[in-house]
């Protein structure tokens, strides 16, 4: 990734690092996390253009406290310290860093000193967001202050000739309004980037580089339908062509007619060599009988496992395997401070794998957000039901029936879902929805169907918005939508009688049921 400019940020542990790689790439800037002590001779070999230091949950005075490569400051190359980057960079650069009297949290207004870098065309009193205990209390030698408010007067500094920069605030959240503003002056007037990197470039660049690494060797590839594995299904179909053979392993547990979309869609309009196992009947006589949540994800796991093992056997001599690990994938692995490492979560991918499958992995999406790719999907044409297509659990609709799997209640479900998906659909901003859907509850009421006595199961109904699912809110679905969504359910939809909406957020709730 780094033949383009790009911008580092080394990771000191903080809970909006990940955010402001992602700002930083809204500007069409590449950026990417690296652990806060890479060494500064590997940073001056892959040449970044600028580098942010990021905040963390550290206090430069504890015992053991996290510190950058002090060589990363004498590289020449334009430096930006947030929060806790801020204060370290100021006591190694022999500046003084006190303990705050209480802990700064939330809105503040700070007013700006010097208009003529970071602030660059600003006003001169901005809100901001602070989140610390400690404070940059005397510059270091040539710096001076940019900006402060009442109770943190060194809020920015600047070394202009040195280009070292710091922020005691978060430009990278929302609640810094012209924070975006902020780091923009740093990534173009500062560092100098242009803004050139595109999805269109980085797909011809992905498709090089697994045309090169493949050579004349095989590729296996577990495909689901989803936006991951689909992006990355026809990226390396366009790279290698006839060598990619995708699996893909028919559960029983999909939505409604979601199997013949992916076989019609890959297999006959991509043209991709797709193997389909027909396993739902296998699936669902092993969930029979399990009613536990935690049981029916080892259950569909292992099964997945075994499935997916006897069909990659009979491909060959495949050597590599593809897997649509995301830049958010990484960096979860991790440990909490140190950056990226080069874990893979197994269960958002194939993990588990038999011994005799020794597989190369090939992940060529792992340096890309989800919305970006959705991006890459578009420059490949991927039809967009499929890129804007909600996340959908592994275990699919098994842990949306509460309770124990059979036929009947998937096919229930099925009918039920799809009706959710048609309702929402027709919604105007319903692409602000992350997830949408119907759960079976083991629970059943009386009803009233004509003049006829019912006693019938109960759908919740889930609708969230979220930006990466780790937090979520319900989302206030217009009443006469959820009118629509249990009339049809109700009176199309043979076995419910009564359809709930369910109104928590996660945290406490989480999104899915199981």
């Amino acid at each position: 990734m780094n033949d383009h400019e790009w911008i580092a940020i080394l990771d000191f542990g903080s809970q909006y690092s990940q955010l402001i790689a992602r700002r930083i790439r809204e500007q069409h800037v590449y950026s990417e996390l690296v652990r806060f002590d890479t060494p500064a001779a590997e940073l001056a070999r892959r040449k970044p253009s600028g580098i942010i230091l990021s905040g963390g949950p550290s206090s430069v005075f504890e015992a053991g406290a996290p510190l950058a490569d002090p060589g990363v400051l004498r590289l020449g190359i334009p430096v930006l310290g947030i929060c806790y980057g801020m204060q370290m960079t100021a006591r190694m650069l022999g500046g003084t860093v006190s303990k705050g009297k209480s802990r700064e949290y939330g809105r503040a207004r700070i007013a700006v000193a010097d208009h003529s870098s970071l602030f660059a065309a600003l006003p001169s009193e901005m809100d901001v967001w602070m989140s610390h205990g400690d404070q940059v209390t005397a510059m270091p030698a040539g710096f001076r202050t940019i900006a402060g408010t009442g109770t943190c007067p060194n809020a920015a500094m600047a070394d202009a000739e040195r280009r070292i920069y710091g922020l005691q605030f978060h430009p990278e959240v929302v609640h810094t309004p012209l924070g975006t503003d902020v780091l923009k002056h740093f990534v173009f007037d500062i560092c100098g980037c242009s803004g050139d990197w595109q999805m269109a470039q980085f797909a011809k660049d992905a498709i090089e580089s697994v045309r090169q690494r493949v050579g004349d060797s095989h590729v296996v590839c577990g495909l689901s339908g989803g936006v991951d594995s689909s992006v990355v299904a026809v990226l390396l179909h366009k790279a290698i062509g006839k060598q990619l053979h995708c699996i893909f392993v028919d559960n029983g547990l999909l939505r409604y007619d979601e199997a013949r979309q992916v076989e019609e869609t890959f297999g006959e309009a991509f043209g991709i060599d797709l193997h389909v196992a027909r396993a739902g009947d296998l699936f669902l006589s092993k969930l029979k009988g399990v009613t536990d949540p935690e049981q029916k994800r080892k259950v569909i796991g292992a099964t997945f496992i075994e499935i997916f093992a006897a069909e990659a056997r009979k491909l060959g001599d495949a050597q590599f395997l593809a897997q649509g690990t995301l830049y958010p994938d990484v960096i979860e692995s991790s440990s909490p401070i140190g950056g990226p490492s080069d874990t893979i979560k197994s269960h958002h991918n194939v993990g588990g794998l038999p011994k005799d499958l020794k597989f190369q992995l090939i992940e060529p999406v792992r340096d890309l957000f989800k919305d970006e790719v959705r991006a890459v999907g578009r420059e490949l044409h991927i039809p967009d039901y499929i890129i804007e297509r909600q996340p959908f659990p592994g275990p699919g609709l098994a842990v949306r029936i509460i309770g124990e799997v059979t036929p009947e209640r998937v096919a229930i479900l099925q009918e039920a879902d799809l009706r959710v998906q048609e309702e929402i659909s027709r919604l105007p901003n319903h692409r602000d929805i992350w997830q949408s859907f119907a759960v079976l509850l083991p629970v059943r009421t009386v009803g009233v169907m004509g003049d006829c006595r019912t006693y019938e199961d109960v759908c919740a109904l889930r609708v969230v918005q979220s930006v990466d699912g780790m937090t979520a809110d319900w989302f206030k679905v217009p009443y006469d939508t959820l009118g629509a969504i249990s009339n049809r359910i109700i009176n199309e939809v043979r076995g419910i009688n009564r359809v709930v909406f369910d109104i928590s957020s996660k945290p406490p709730s989480t999104i899915e049921w199981e």
